[in-house]
Formats: structure tokens, sequence, C-alpha cells
């Protein structure tokens, strides 16, 4: 087998199980296991598959993001790939060093010092001890812990042992980088700093693999995606492609689950550009939705617009009153700032419900729109994606 090259990763129709979660051990069911053991001893265990024929393979310096809901064997998949665990069957080959960011304690020991977990997270990655004094100082101002790097990890909070890992993960310069959905621990301006330097070692020529619900910043961060979905690859590719799979799954599914339970029914919902034309950036976006009371409400109206169904990008909110009977809510949003795509309208009412405590209309997304336009903004140098979003908005309730 040809040697590979440093920073790639091979995963060759790889499959994973795990022993099935335990019952409650009711004295029945034991009885029922123990009498299946004899006749079947072939089935003695009962197991979950995770990962079911799973392949994926990324060139040194690539970038890949895994996507999926919770539970799709995501997370299993990069443990597998920095052998955490392994996989039950397939083959998973990986060269080079791993910097892995897995969970917010991932390689980090309480009993040591900030200092301490540096050194040691370094010696474990087979690098010399003069480079990592020579990367130290950068690691901890990155972190924001010079006045804690000589205190216990144990006494750091969440937000603090999140700030550590990714920084001696990021900064060791690894040839693979494995960043699971931990970022959102941390605060607004620190995953902003994350992703800048995230970029920054990936054309430097790290490989990084990447999860995250997150979908913009997998935009912005992968060139290539893998969705995966109970266990296995629904699809694979350029990353907007594959983004675009997902979010329609999920959109799909979350008209299928649509909660009923709030007291205001929602009856109609239109869309259309003011102009009456097509809906496109930058244009003002008329939004109305015919409702139904069982009485008079003084609440809060919310209208979010996410893509796909993730969650709202952006939230505007209307205060007042709402009578009974059927009413309509007219919303004007101003110079809608959306690229080019398909997204997602969420209404929500919040207020007094009464009633056995129902909500008044809860988070659900009712209708989805195509927009016109670039396919991406052009930011400002040193904007994120993930800074806040203010929408103009006018309303009327008739």
């Amino acid at each position: 087998m040809p040697t590979l090259p440093d920073g790639t990763i091979q995963v060759e129709e790889v499959w994973k199980r795990f022993r099935a979660d335990k019952t409650v051990p009711k004295f029945y069911d034991q009885v029922k296991r123990f009498s299946q053991s004899i006749t079947h001893p072939a089935n003695r265990h009962d197991y979950r598959w995770v990962l079911k024929d799973v392949s994926l393979e990324v060139p040194p310096g690539g970038t890949l993001a895994l996507v999926g809901i919770n539970g799709s064997g995501k997370t299993t998949l990069l443990k597998i790939i920095s052998q955490v665990t392994y996989q039950s069957a397939g083959r998973c080959n990986v060269k080079g060093r791993i910097g892995a960011l897995l969970s917010i304690t991932s390689g980090i020991h309480p009993e040591l010092t900030g200092k301490e977990n540096i050194y040691l997270y370094g010696a474990v990655m087979g690098m010399p001890r003069q480079r990592i004094k020579h990367q130290f100082d950068e690691i901890v101002e990155f972190a924001g812990l010079t006045d804690a790097v000589n205190r216990q990890v144990k006494f750091y909070s969440m937000g603090m042992m999140m700030r550590l890992g990714f920084s001696i993960a990021a900064f060791l310069e690894p040839d693979i980088l494995l960043v699971d959905e931990v970022l959102s621990v941390g605060d607004a301006n620190f995953q902003q700093k994350c992703l800048k330097r995230i970029g920054e070692i990936v054309r430097s020529g790290t490989t990084l693999l990447y999860v995250s619900h997150d979908l913009a910043s997998v935009e912005a961060s992968c060139e290539k995606a893998v969705w995966l979905a109970d266990a296995v690859v629904q699809a694979s590719g350029p990353v907007k492609d594959v983004i675009a799979k997902y979010r329609a799954a999920v959109e799909q599914n979350a008209a299928l689950t649509t909660s009923t339970e709030g007291v205001v029914n929602v009856l109609k919902v239109e869309i259309e550009a003011s102009d009456g034309g097509q809906v496109r950036s930058e244009c003002d976006l008329d939004i109305r939705l015919t409702l139904n009371a069982p009485r008079p409400l003084d609440a809060n109206f919310f209208i979010g617009i996410s893509q796909g169904s993730a969650f709202p990008m952006f939230i505007v909110r209307y205060s007042g009153s709402f009578p009974a009977g059927d009413f309509e809510v007219t919303c004007r949003l101003h110079h809608l700032p959306l690229a080019k795509g398909r997204y997602s309208l969420w209404p929500a009412m919040s207020g007094h419900a009464g009633g056995k405590g129902k909500p008044l209309l809860p988070w659900r997304p009712v209708l989805s729109f195509d927009v016109m336009g670039p396919d991406s903004y052009e930011l400002p140098e040193g904007v994120m994606v993930m800074s806040p979003v203010y929408v103009g908005a006018d309303w009327r309730v008739d």
C-alpha cells in the first residue's frame, strides 16, 4: 500500500455498532432475555448500528464538513478518525498529527494547570518541547487566559475550557484539525476568532474536518460536505449542493411534524415583493398572515427567516393587541439582506396564554420561498457570517 502524505484522511466502508441501550431490568425481561440466550446463542447481545458503510476521503489541505441531525453518527465518525474509538468493520487510514476538539474537555486534564495541559497536549502530538514553548504565548493570548494559565483547569468555566482546548488544538500546527460542535459554548466574539483562525490554518495547508449545525459557518469554512442520516451517507460533494439537500430534507420533516398545540392558529400565509415582482435581494418584502384567536390578546408577535429550518437568521417583533376571531398581520421587511437561495418563514406569539399553559403560537416554519440575487454578499474585512443582522420592519394588524 503506498505511503499517504501527511494530512490525508481515508475512510473506506466503515461500519460501527454499539451495545443497545439497556432497558429497565424488570424480572420478566430478564427471564425472557435469558431464555433467548439459550435458544439463540448468537443473539445474546443486541446492537445498534451508528455507522453503515460510510466512505469519504479528504486530501492534504482539504476541507470537509459533516452535517446532519443529532444522533446521525457525525461525532462517532470523528472519534474513529482520531482513534478515540475503532470501527467494527471497514478501514480508516489517517496520516499526520491530529488536533482534535471533540468535546469541551477533549484532551484537557482537570487536575493540571492550563500551562501544564498545553505542554502535555503537545507532547501527546509528538511535538518537541522547544516548539511548544515557541507557540505558548500565542496560545495563551488567543485563549484570553493570561491571568488563569497557572490555575488548575478544574476551576475553569466551560467557556474557558473550550477556549483553552481550541487554542491548543489550533496553534500546535496539526496536519489535521477535527472540530466538533463545541464552538457554540463560547461567546460570539470568540466564535468569530475561531472561524478566522480556522481559515488561517486551512490556508497554511492543514486538513479540516468540521462538524457544526451552523450551516452558514459550514459554507464559509469548507469546500466539500457529507450529509449523514440514519447512520448512512445521504449525499456528498460540493458544500452548497449537499447543504441544499440537507435543508430541503429538514424543511420537509419540519412540515410533517408541525405542532398545532398553540392557542392561535395560522390560517393562511402569503409572501411577495412590495413591488409585486420576484422576491430578490435587498428588495422590500411583504408578509401577510391570517390567524385566528379565541379571545382578544395582548402579546408579542415574532417573524423569523431561516435558510432551511435550522433556526432563524434574524427576527423582527411587534408588541400590541390582537382581536378575537380571524385577523390579519402584515409585516413589511425593508432591504431584505438575503442572498440567492431558499428560505423558511417562522411566526410565533408569546404572552399570557392561559388555558393549561399552552403557548399562544409556538415557533415553527410555515412557508418556504425563493430569493433571487447574488450567491453571497462580500462582507467587509473582519466581519464574519455570524454577525447580528438588523432588518427594519413596518407592521399592521387588521
